[in-house]
């Protein structure tokens, strides 16, 4: 027997969608306004989920608050508040879509979580849009 716990957190910050070897016309017409020189933020929302069977000792999955602690440290202290371009050293040459950032993010958690468990995220650009990684 499997069992999905999850977190829901938050964090805002601010990105910009750019990629310096293309002129101004091109990254235009790919990224639109979000390619704004002086950047843009959003209010992230994010699911973390831990599937794995119940310790029979604690009954858990994992303990929800060792999730949430995990969850401050690697990704709220990191990105709360923060230009992810200019501040996150993981975007420094990765363009922080929503796509990449959600894989930043889980390989952030994954190395914390035991192996035996999967590990699902689920990051809200929006209310309406949003990505999900699994790690494949």
């Amino acid at each position: 027997m499997k069992v999905t716990v999850s977190r829901r957190a938050h964090f805002n910050a601010a990105h910009r969608l750019y990629r310096p070897d293309w002129d101004d016309a091109k990254n235009d017409a790919v990224f639109g306004k979000c390619n704004n020189p002086n950047y843009h933020g959003h209010n992230y929302e994010m699911i973390v989920s831990v599937t794995g069977p119940i310790n029979p000792e604690t009954g858990f999955v994992m303990d929800v608050k060792v999730l949430k602690d995990l969850i401050k440290a690697e990704v709220e202290d990191a990105f709360d508040h923060k230009n992810l371009n200019l501040d996150v050293p993981e975007f420094k040459n990765l363009n922080p879509t929503a796509e990449n950032i959600v894989v930043v993010i889980w390989n952030k958690l994954r190395k914390h979580i035991a192996s035996s468990l999967a590990l699902e995220v689920v990051l809200y650009e929006t209310p309406r849009n949003f990505v999900k990684y699994t790690g494949e």
